[in-house]
């Protein structure tokens, strides 16, 4: 279905591709992964859009082939007055409507040759998107994905997970032949998340995602394309299987790399006391010899194994503060209520100490964000700040926070930084480096953006957090550096997230809202909530393990520490059988 060859492409301040290849053949589903920033999304837009790219190498997709597309950053409209239904069911829709109105015209028209063309034309369309079943296609869908209560809501009520999945299950009736998804997991609840993997396996053709979410790359993908330091690698077969046999590899390529960049180095010293040698003494023998051992070093070097790629991308996150309090109230909400067509909130009461860290936790659409907008805002009498708290906010509408229109420079101006020295420093630590700082905040990915958000909320020293939804868009790594910085962090946090791990991980307990009220909810209540209603208990343990060990073993690759690398293998072999 699509055959990259060859592909090269770069931006003024980056390169992403060093002549990528990949197939993509029909009926699999493929996830499309790689680090935050490596041009996973430009890729996509390349293949959909190719006319308006400069790229060299060969792009091959069949000319006919339909393509549904769902963008990581769907905005929803709330102006957009039509049911769930209404909005899933458009292009039926305006297909019968078309199909009526050529009707109507035929039965007054001379020109019923044109006619009776766009009517097969439109009946065709009908047809290829089984539009006789349009009405029973849909609820199937809804009820697949859990959704099917939200039928009759208006579009314009939905959380954004919720519509996420409606975007979904749009395109997926409008039966493309490739199916494309930018992160279609973020901002998902725990239920939502396993409707999408639902609708993932019941769409029967080609489908490639670009996603982090573990539990996704899991359980619904039979082929793996991977993009890494401009290269790309693509596996038939599961993630599971492709990210051992990665690691594998990787510790015998780089194994066998340093043994040839060993024995080169020998070699060439050789040859340097050949040639001194020849220097001083002209015999035939001595010139033999050193044209012989350049011959060898000529042969190693062309048969010499490429080392892996075993660099490890992780920002340098540090939230720390400087307006460390002793231990006191930093916020109490009291009979706080929110509606807007309908009660959000209904007297919600609880408080936050000092030091607490908190998760936020709820289904879409339940008012989390809401409720995390207005104590950043402060302005309602029933939320109360402690005069000492100084409060920073991480948003999930990335525009929200920072000015897209501005490069990464001038963001931080605006911050209050006051040298270009001070601004290139600060920002290295979280991968920024002077090559990219002038570049405009528009062109980063998902995950630069939060990334940069991180650094604006670290660097305002403020000792509470509000964090909304802080690991999305995050690849792997990222997460790691900001969780670790969380548990290091001094102050106030209430985040809300969906990240089952990261909330365990991270987090003293929780505030759980159900039934319009907001109740307080121990780990360990909160733990068994999750294995009963969501997700395995096994499994998520097993792959939380997993997790750690592959880290440990790309850690391990970065030392050259190949002993500890094999053994951690062998145990992440037995976790691998353990699923």
């Amino acid at each position: 279905m699509i055959n990259v060859d060859n592909l090269s492409y770069s931006f003024p301040q980056k390169d992403l591709y060093n002549k990528v290849s990949f197939t993509l053949e029909e009926g699999q589903h493929a996830a499309f992964i790689g680090a935050s920033g490596n041009g996973k999304s430009t890729l996509i837009d390349i293949i959909m859009d190719p006319e308006r790219y400069m790229f060299d190498g060969k792009l091959e997709i069949d000319p006919n082939c339909k393509i549904g597309y769902v963008s990581q950053f769907s905005q929803l409209d709330k102006t957009k007055e039509i049911t769930v239904f209404e909005y899933i069911a458009e292009e039926f829709i305006k297909l019968q409507n078309e199909i009526a109105n050529i009707c109507t015209q035929m039965e007054t028209s001379s020109d019923i040759e044109t006619l009776l063309e766009k009517y097969q034309e439109a009946l065709d369309a009908f047809d290829a998107i089984d539009g006789d079943d349009f009405e029973s296609n849909i609820n199937k869908k809804l009820n697949l994905a859990n959704l099917n209560k939200h039928k009759d809501r208006m579009i314009s009520e939905l959380s954004g997970g919720e519509f996420k999945l409606i975007q979904v299950i749009k395109e997926m009736l409008n039966n493309p032949d490739l199916m494309i998804m930018d992160e279609p997991d973020v901002f998902l609840d725990f239920e939502n998340l396993n409707s999408l993997k639902n609708l993932i396996n019941s769409h029967k053709k080609t489908m490639l995602v670009i996603t982090h979410n573990r539990y996704l790359l899991n359980h619904c993908f039979n082929k793996i394309i991977h993009l890494e330091n401009m290269e790309i690698q693509e596996f038939d077969g599961r993630y599971i299987d492709y990210n051992f046999s990665l690691l594998q590899t990787k510790i015998e390529l780089q194994e066998l790399a340093i043994a040839d960049d060993e024995e080169i180095a020998r070699n060439e010293i050789r040859i340097e006391k050949l040639r001194e040698r020849a220097t001083y003494n002209a015999e035939a023998s001595n010139g033999r010899a050193l044209k012989a051992r350049v011959k060898i070093q000529e042969r190693l070097e062309a048969r010499r194994i490429k080392a892996p790629f075993v660099d490890i991308k992780q920002p340098n996150i540090n939230l720390a503060n400087n307006n460390e309090i002793e231990e006191t109230i930093a916020l109490k909400v009291e009979d706080f209520s929110v509606a807007f067509d309908e009660v959000l909130l209904e007297n919600v009461n609880f408080e936050i100490k000092s030091t607490d860290k908190v998760a936020l936790i709820g289904i879409n659409g339940v008012g989390k964000t809401t409720l995390l907008r207005e104590i950043f805002k402060n302005n309602n009498d029933c939320i109360k700040i402690n005069n000492d708290i100084e409060v920073a906010y991480l948003s999930q509408m990335q525009d929200e926070i920072l000015n897209e229109s501005n490069t990464i420079l001038q963001e931080f101006y605006d911050a209050g930084f006051e040298t270009y020295r001070e601004i290139r420093r600060y920002l290295s630590n979280y991968g920024f480096g002077e090559d990219r700082i002038e570049q405009k905040i528009e062109s980063l990915s998902g995950g630069e953006k939060n990334i940069l958000q991180l650094a604006k909320v670290s660097a305002s020293k403020a000792n509470m957090l509000l964090l909304d939804e802080p690991t999305s868009h995050l690849d792997t790594y990222s997460q790691i550096a900001l969780e670790k910085a969380i548990q290091n962090y001094n102050g106030a946090i209430l985040m809300i997230s969906h990240d089952y791990h990261f909330i365990v991980n991270c987090m003293d307990y929780v505030l759980m809202i159900e039934d319009k009220t907001i109740r307080k909810v121990s780990m360990k209540k909160f733990r068994k909530m999750i294995y009963a209603k969501h997700f395995d208990k096994d499994y998520l343990e097993i792959e939380q393990k997993k997790k750690s060990v592959e880290t440990q073993i790309a850690l391990a690759l970065m030392d050259t520490d190949f002993e500890r690398a094999k053994i951690l293998s062998q145990e992440l072999e037995a976790l691998i059988k353990s699923l």
